[in-house]
């Protein structure tokens, strides 16, 4: 398969593909992938376009959607409240699918329930919104953290809590361990009857690609924090295991891991930390019994006090459907096919030089494949080390056929730090904003140009050697 969009001859190709091979021998393990690339998603080599935002959504395979409207097309489903036929079915296709969620990530029945959302970030606003903050409540974050993580501490403040910030630390873009235990350590009212305390971290970053240490969960649990972990970007390409760690609750989005459908994600919590969150409102759907006149209301038990309205039940057997596919490929192969790719475009993309020995590419994070995933951010340069819009890049990517992201996605922390953007400069800018400031205007106040940002590329799980090769060709037009 030849990369769309390439200026190198097939036999350039086939020689640093066979490179390739030699550096990273387990990805000839993984060709079973190969055949299902060109089954599932040949629409990308049908319309040449190469595919490198995998983080930000994954791509559905054509018999997921296929068989899905089959489905639709010989069943009739109703809304599950009520026991008719067609609610009945709606009802059980929901609990099936409840279950899969808890064999796929290995989560006893007994410990974990599952509640559907609309996605990860709903999942961690159901969190937030009811996790019971108290003054001298503590909650702490990971400066890497995306900001539907960030925005949690909306809720806490409100609540008379304290938010506090564990830094990352350049060029790896990785938390201090030492660092973290001494915050973990200082908690005030640890022994404090009704103290409730919340860490919240990403498995694996959206922006740089670190996997931060799942140890981390049983080290703050035993410390007296909850664990909120945050596992969106984790769980398309990596195994998350429950029966071997145990956040209180887990976030994450179904398209992220197979593409389809786009609007259910779900909430995996502990059936006890379940209990400890206090809804600030209820609806249809959250309660048992509810009056207006005695101005009364009883929640549902378990999950379903969280899901508010009706289910999205006729796109819930497809999240059945997807878990499916996904076992059937393997997850672990998935992964080393990934990891290998990611390998080769570190190399590749650290080895740009200009004619002058100057660097093209900046990689903001781990520069080898240890404890990293497929998501590589990273700013190019020209001859004189100057930064290239970021903007512009990935104009011409597309121009050239190939997806990527641009910007800081949605995780200032990590952004700020990678970008060397300090604390005095984004409070002279952010204070003398007024109530509204827009990216241009972020982008005019910090050096007179666009908002900063960086190049984001991600692979998944129908990401080829092909892909890879491509990419790396299109950067080498700006060397110079």
């Amino acid at each position: 398969m030849s990369p769309p969009s390439s200026s190198s001859s097939p036999s350039a190709l086939e020689r640093e593909h066979a490179a390739f091979l030699a550096a990273y021998p387990t990805y000839a393990g993984t060709t079973a992938i190969d055949e299902v690339r060109a089954t599932e998603f040949r629409r990308l080599d049908d319309q040449h376009l190469v595919y490198l935002d995998y983080t930000g959504g994954g791509l559905y395979p054509e018999s997921l959607i296929a068989d899905h409207a089959a489905f639709l097309t010989t069943h009739v489903l109703g809304n599950p409240h009520s026991v008719n036929p067609a609610s009945a079915l709606s009802g059980s296709l929901i609990e099936r699918c409840r279950a899969h969620i808890l064999s796929f990530f290995n989560a006893s029945a007994d410990e974990y329930d599952v509640v559907f959302t609309a996605n990860a970030s709903h999942a961690l606003k159901l969190v937030g919104e009811a996790y019971p903050f108290e003054p001298g409540d503590q909650l702490l974050l990971t400066f890497d953290n995306h900001n539907s993580v960030n925005g949690i501490r909306e809720f806490d403040r409100a609540h008379g809590a304290t938010t506090t910030y564990v830094p990352v630390e350049p060029p790896d873009l990785r938390v201090d361990g030492s660092g973290l235990e001494r915050l973990l350590d200082e908690l005030p009212n640890r022994t404090a009857p009704g103290g409730r305390h919340l860490f919240a971290y990403p498995a694996q970053s959206n922006f740089s690609g670190v996997q931060h240490p799942l140890e981390w969960i049983a080290a703050a649990q035993g410390r007296g924090w909850d664990v909120l972990l945050d596992a969106a970007a984790f769980v398309p390409t990596n195994r998350l295991d429950l029966s071997r760690v145990h956040p209180d609750y887990v976030a994450l989005s179904f398209y992220k891991m197979f593409g389809y459908p786009t609007g259910i994600g779900c909430l995996i919590a502990k059936r006890d930390a379940l209990q400890k969150l206090h809804r600030p409102w209820f609806s249809g759907g959250t309660i048992t019994v509810a009056s207006v006149q005695s101005d009364r209301h009883f929640l549902a038990e378990g999950a379903a006090a969280f899901e508010d309205g009706t289910l999205d039940y006729s796109n819930i057997p497809a999240v059945d459907a997807g878990l499916t596919f996904l076992e059937h490929m393997g997850v672990d192969l998935v992964h080393e096919r990934v990891r290998c790719l990611t390998g080769w475009l570190l190399d590749a993309l650290s080895s740009l030089r200009h004619g002058d020995g100057a660097r093209l590419v900046t990689i903001f994070g781990p520069l080898s494949t240890e404890e990293r995933g497929g998501t590589i951010a990273f700013s190019v340069h020209d001859t004189a080390g100057s930064v290239l819009s970021h903007t512009a890049i990935e104009t011409s990517a597309a121009q050239s056929g190939i997806a990527l992201r641009t910007g800081c996605f949605c995780n200032p922390g990590a952004g700020e730090v990678a970008l060397g953007l300090s604390p005095g400069e984004l409070d002279r800018c952010l204070a003398a904003s007024g109530d509204r400031m827009t990216k241009d205007d972020f982008g005019q106040c910090l050096d007179g140009g666009e908002s900063p940002g960086a190049v984001r590329v991600s692979l998944g799980l129908a990401s080829t050697f092909a892909d890879a090769h491509a990419f790396v060709t299109f950067l080498r037009r700006f060397l110079a």
